[in-house]
């Protein structure tokens, strides 16, 4: 099975996942595998992969807007403080993934968030998991799904109190935010993030 770029009807070579018109396409080409600025936006990403967790990337990404708004545009603090009353309502609301566990986690996760900020932040925190290379996929079966410092970002995170970070999620987390680069090489994203190079032809 050919697993490589797709060549897209705008004629632009894209991963397969982020070849389909519409939605993921969209994310593909103007979020994924960029960085974000600031505390908020890394626990925003942070979450949504624990949400993720055994669910399509697709069915987040449609709930997000939900999301945004029933944990305040995950403003830390403001979900740091979430009681009880506000897990009962967030249990209640069928726009989100209604699942206890990762809501709590999500709340104890913003809480540790705040831990991080006498240690610099959860942001240079993450990035303090940067490799010193990134993988060169052609094909789509040549793509890590974990790493050796995802899993150490896992294991330090779970130090500082996170839940849902295990090494995988982990992994996806990096890919999204450019801390590796995962667009396959023939992707018109390649080298996107400006993190990293685009590898020589």
């Amino acid at each position: 099975m050919d697993d490589g770029a797709v060549l897209c009807d705008d004629g632009l070579l894209r991963t397969p996942w982020g070849a389909v018109p519409g939605m993921m396409r969209e994310y593909y080409d103007t979020e994924w595998g960029l960085p974000v600025v600031g505390e908020n936006a890394y626990f925003e990403r942070l979450s949504l992969e624990g949400f993720q967790a055994g669910l399509s990337w697709a069915t987040i990404l449609r709930k997000r807007p939900a999301f945004r708004e029933v944990f305040a545009d995950f403003d830390v603090d403001t979900v740091a403080a979430f009681g009880p009353d506000v897990v009962d309502s967030l249990l209640s609301d069928a726009r989100i993934v209604r699942n206890r566990a990762k809501i709590e986690a999500t709340i104890g996760n913003a809480q540790a968030t705040v831990g991080l900020r006498d240690e610099g932040g959860l942001e240079a925190f993450l990035w303090s998991f940067k490799p010193a290379q990134t993988p060169c996929p052609v094909r789509m079966s040549e793509v890590p799904t974990t790493s050796n410092e995802s899993v150490r970002m896992s294991k330090a995170l779970r130090k500082k109190g996170f839940r849902f970070v295990g090494p995988t999620t982990m992994y996806a987390l990096m890919e999204a935010v450019g801390i590796v680069d995962t667009h396959l090489v023939d992707s018109h994203r390649r080298g996107a993030s400006g993190v990293w190079p685009v590898p020589a032809s």
